[in-house]
């Protein structure tokens, strides 16, 4: 092998990296829209919805699929593997929580949303797109506290969450009588409540992302 061959093998492929979470951070905006019409939508509309969720979902596990591979292939990284590895298993896991929600939705024939998990939905688009921007501002880190800002907001917002989470179970328990029910939309909840937990577990990889390249 060449000299100039070795250099362009050990040369880290920093423009694909980031190009390709920053198509998964689009793909998560993009998932959490659709959901978000999902959830407002009237019932007959869910399944012409579901589809594009799926299809979204796909998508997000094809780009998971190239970052892995990238990284399986690439001897130097932008920075470290684990947290490459981590960044891109829980933006993927944010899309599928998002993906199993609107499934359950269906399965379950839920009628009309309530307005919990209206509000948690809006939780999950307002995430969606400040990891969106913090993932957009990792690739030179040049703007640490717009970063730090997009961190702060996405726990913020899951903190938000999970006082709906918790304020939609108890009524709900107060409320419904049948159990079945219940067991119905709790998981519903409980599913689109995680998806904001994976929003957080991303805001805490790219704050150690900032503090080990900082």
């Amino acid at each position: 092998m060449g000299f100039s061959n070795v250099l362009s093998f050990l040369v880290p492929k920093d423009k694909q990296f980031f190009k390709l979470f920053a198509q998964s951070s689009n793909n998560l905006v993009e998932i959490s829209k659709v959901f978000s019409e999902m959830v407002n939508a009237p019932v007959e509309k869910r399944q012409e919805l579901l589809k594009k969720i799926s299809d979204l979902e796909h998508v997000g596990d094809e780009i998971t699929h190239q970052i892995f591979t990238e990284l399986s292939t690439n001897f130097i990284t932008p920075f470290d593997r684990e947290d490459i590895s981590y960044l891109a298993s829980s933006l993927d896991d944010i899309v599928d929580y998002i993906d199993g929600s609107a499934k359950r939705l269906d399965t379950y024939k839920i009628g009309e949303t309530s307005s919990a998990m209206k509000k948690l939905c809006e939780i999950i688009e307002n995430s969606a797109k400040e990891i969106h921007v913090a993932v957009a501002n990792l690739k030179d880190m040049g703007n640490v506290v717009r970063l730090r800002e997009a961190i702060v907001r996405i726990n913020s917002l899951e903190n938000h969450a999970d006082d709906i989470f918790d304020s939609a179970i108890a009524e709900l328990f107060e409320r419904e009588k049948d159990a079945i029910q219940i067991m119905k939309i709790k998981e519903v909840l409980s599913n689109m409540e995680t998806a904001t937990d994976k929003c957080e577990d991303v805001a805490n990889v790219i704050e150690t992302i900032i503090v080990k390249n900082s």
